[in-house]
This record gives C-alpha cells, sequence and structure tokens, in this order.
C-alpha cells in the first residue's frame, strides 16, 4: 500500500503541507460496480508508482506528511460525515430540503448530541437540519415531506 499526499492538480506535496490522500497499491479496486462517472473521478492512473495500469484511489481525506515520516489525518475536503458507519454528504440532504415547497434556506450539519434513555452522558452524532422558511410559509405543515426521498 501506498499513500501519496497530493495538492488540487495531483502533484505530491512537501511534508507538514496539507493535501488530498490518495491510496495506491495491488489492493486498490479498478472502481465503483456500475458506477462509472464515480469512478472516473475516484480511481486514477497511478502517476507515481511507474507500473503499468497501477491505480490510485482519491479518498476525499485532508492529510499531511509529518517531519517523522508519519501521516496525519486532518478532516475532509470535502462536507462528508461519517455516522455510524454510513458516509453521509449533508449538501445532498440540505439540496432535499431546499426543494420542498416553503423553505427558502437549509443547512445540515453533524452534531454530537445526548442519546435519549441511554443515561447521562451518552452521546452520539446526529444530523441536525436548520431551516428559513420562505416569506409567509410555517415550516410545521411540511414535516416529513422530504423523509422519502432522504
Amino acid at each position: 500500500t501506498q499513500g501519496y499526499v497530493v495538492d488540487p492538480h495531483l502533484n505530491p506535496v512537501a511534508p507538514g503541507v496539507a493535501g488530498e490522500l490518495l491510496i495506491g497499491g495491488l489492493q486498490v479496486s479498478r472502481g465503483y460496480s456500475g458506477r462509472s462517472a464515480l469512478t472516473a473521478e475516484r480511481f486514477l492512473a497511478d502517476p507515481f508508482s511507474g507500473r503499468h495500469g497501477a491505480r490510485v484511489y482519491r479518498t476525499g481525506d485532508l492529510a499531511r506528511w509529518r517531519v517523522d515520516g508519519s501521516l496525519e489525518f486532518l478532516g475532509r475536503i470535502d462536507a462528508q460525515v461519517k455516522i455510524r458507519g454510513m458516509r453521509v454528504e449533508p449538501g445532498e440532504i440540505e439540496a432535499v430540503l431546499r426543494a420542498q415547497e416553503g423553505i427558502a434556506q437549509a443547512v445540515v450539519a453533524a452534531r454530537r448530541l445526548p442519546v435519549p434513555g441511554e443515561g447521562a452522558g451518552k452521546t452520539d452524532v446526529q444530523l441536525v437540519a436548520y431551516l428559513v422558511p420562505e416569506s409567509g410559509a410555517g415550516l410545521g405543515s411540511g414535516r416529513g415531506q422530504a423523509e422519502p426521498e432522504l
């Protein structure tokens, strides 16, 4: 397995400089089954290995090499969050919410909140939506409209 930290143009960055983490090596798949557009975006020809047919995977993770040679994870390049093992794109949820009648703006954020019925101190990451109604619209009547799309 090889790790590369690169700039937006896929050029390696110096130790200590943040960039996107690429993963290369024999274990990297050819891509996603039945998802050619996403495959083209995430699975690239490996420009570093020199092996014919080698590929790298764009993780979307922000990382940097430390001077001691270890890799430091800094977060995500995008707004993707992981909740109970599932990767979630808050922007996609925001788009569904904004498409609902009466909603002018929507922001979705991951927050660590208490788990109801689990006792004091027990928390879990949950998504919270902040909505701004269109002028003259109330939010109560539309509750649950977006649920089938989410």
